[in-house]
């Protein structure tokens, strides 16, 4: 009997709340089955720059889990899931990824993910860095994950923080094979046009 394509969506106490909440948003239409990770510190960080609460957010979600419930059905290899997202991902939390520690839902669940050899993507956010956060990154990436800064594409011609935040969220997805219309994708200066124009227009929830 074939599982459901399931995701892990883990959103933690890093500035950019608006990525892990709009990346709920263009999965809905997916049928993919969304498990959700929202840290307390993410939660504090919704508060401060968003109106949302936490009801909306974890709406979104087919199953929603503690960040303390660490034996949740996430925390197992034998739960097959497609991989992994932290949208965004703090740099305390990458510290945990990166050496393993476990103590959390979502590094437990991240270590899953590079054990098992599934896709784990990490939206870090900070800035500047210091040389334990690259060193954090290295070692996640030679691990097997991949780290995703939310950097903007400026190729796309962004017309507002909207088509910025889907660009970097439709590339994310790139990586899962999955596809929401979000990308406005480059074509090269040889076809007359940097990007494709006919991208599909992607709905913004309020």
């Amino acid at each position: 009997m074939n599982s459901p394509a399931r995701l892990i969506v883990a959103i933690t106490g890093a500035s950019g709340f608006v990525y892990g909440h709009r990346l709920l948003q263009l999965l809905q239409p997916t049928g993919i089955e969304v498990h959700l990770v929202v840290s307390r510190a993410a939660q504090i960080t919704m508060a401060c720059e968003t109106q949302l609460h936490l009801s909306d957010v974890t709406a979104l979600a087919a199953r929603v889990h503690k960040n303390e419930d660490i034996g949740a059905c996430v925390a197992s290899g034998s739960y097959r899931t497609l991989g992994m997202v932290v949208a965004p991902c703090s740099m305390k939390t990458l510290a945990e990824i990166a050496h393993g520690t476990g103590g959390t839902l979502v590094a437990r669940a991240a270590d899953v993910m590079l054990k098992e050899r599934r896709r784990l993507v990490l939206l870090a956010r900070e800035t500047p860095l210091t040389l334990t956060h690259i060193r954090n990154m290295l070692a996640v990436t030679e691990m097997g994950a991949i780290v995703a800064p939310t950097v903007p594409a400026f190729y796309a011609r962004p017309r507002n923080l909207d088509e910025m935040v889907d660009h970097s969220l439709g590339r994310v997805l790139d990586l899962f094979d999955i596809d929401v219309g979000a990308v406005r994708r480059w074509t090269g200066p040889a076809s007359g046009r940097s990007f494709d124009e006919a991208k599909p227009e992607v709905q913004h929830q309020p």
